[in-house]
Parts: C-alpha cells; structure tokens; sequence
C-alpha cells in the first residue's frame, strides 16, 4: 500500500495524524530485537490480543496472523519520543484495567463479546478525549515530531489503533493475503477494470 493511502486509512480510522511518523523510513531488516525495547513478551500477547478485536480474523488473516504485536511495539520503541512511549506502557496497563474493573478478569482472559465492548468503549473514549486536545497532532507533520515535547499526546487507544493497522498493512501477511499484491509490477495502466469489493494494491 503507498505510503500516502496509508496515512489517509490511519487519519480517517483515528481521527489524528499518524504519531511515530518515523516508521515509514523505518528499515525492519535492522529492527532491533524485542530484549533491547522497553516492553516485554506479555506486551507483545496484549497487544495482538486487542489489534486482533481491531483487524478480526474473517476469511482473510486478522491481527495475530500477521504478530502485529512484535511489530507494533518495535517500532513504538523507536519511533515515539519518550513521552508517547510511556503513554502506549501506560495505556496497556490500563486495558488490563478496564477489564478488571467491568468483568472481573485480566483482558486475556475474556471472551470474545467481552473484550469487543472494552475495545468499541475505549474508542469512544478516545474520539472524545482526542477532540477536547489542541491541534497540534492535526497540523504538524509526523516527521516533525522527533523530540520530546509537552504537546498533547493523543488518547493510548489511539496509539494501539493506529499501530495496529499500519504494522497490518505493512506486514507480508496484509500485503498479500489481504491487499492484492504483485511482486513485480507490469506496465503502468490508468485505465484498470474496477469491480466492486476489489481489494486495494499492496503495490
């Protein structure tokens, strides 16, 4: 998927603007491992756990097929400032949270009823807390974002979403078993058949 439709699909799924805008020059080739990061193997189950409520398994793969997990919180290691950072720790925890104090249980131990209501509640959530924000996360671009600043940081839940889909999209399962996929494009052709329900190009 290019770059810029990717950015389009997170900013209408969330409302803001990418945060870690580094990630799209980031090379997962070099990634470093998750030991060298600040979260652990648990945070990598949690996180797919609730990415997989976001991009459910159907007929095509979901979140976990694709460990947007490992990826998700590789990158927010490296492409957060610290203060974002913290607030994606902080809100993993605070799921974990959530779930307790409605149901009883840790997040991973609900079902899958439960843990969609937690997920559509915390999205309310974070639509009304992003809109109460100043403008900041709206108007600068994500490349501009490399420091560690007081501006406002968007709501947790939105950090998870957003991760969630672009390591989705840009994981080898989302571009080929999801999005249609040609390892070496032909020709250019403007003038492509569409046929309603196509799936969008990878490439």
């Amino acid at each position: 998927m290019e770059r810029r439709n990717l950015l389009k699909m997170i900013m209408a799924a969330t409302g803001v603007a990418m945060v870690g805008g580094k990630a799209f020059s980031y090379q997962l080739g070099s990634a470093i491992p998750l030991s060298a990061t600040v979260f652990s193997s648990d945070d990598v189950i949690l996180f797919n756990d609730i990415a997989e409520v976001i991009i459910p398994r159907t007929d095509t793969p979901g979140a976990k097929d694709a460990n947007v997990g490992l990826m998700a919180l590789v990158l927010a290691n490296d492409c957060y400032t610290i203060s974002e950072r913290n607030a994606l720790i902080e809100g993993l925890k605070t799921v974990d949270k959530q779930a307790q104090k409605s149901f009883d249980k840790p997040y991973l131990l609900l079902n899958t009823e439960q843990k969609t209501k937690i997920v559509s509640q915390l999205d309310k959530e974070a639509k009304k807390y992003n809109s109460k924000q100043e403008l900041y996360y709206l108007s600068v671009s994500p490349y501009d974002r490399n420091r560690d600043v007081a501006d406002p940081i968007p709501h947790f839940f939105t950090l998870i979403k957003q991760l969630t889909i672009f390591s989705f999209f840009t994981s080898k399962v989302g571009a080929t078993e999801v999005l249609r996929f040609e390892a070496i494009p032909g020709k250019y052709n403007g003038e492509l058949d569409y046929k309603k329900g196509d799936r969008a190009w990878a490439t």
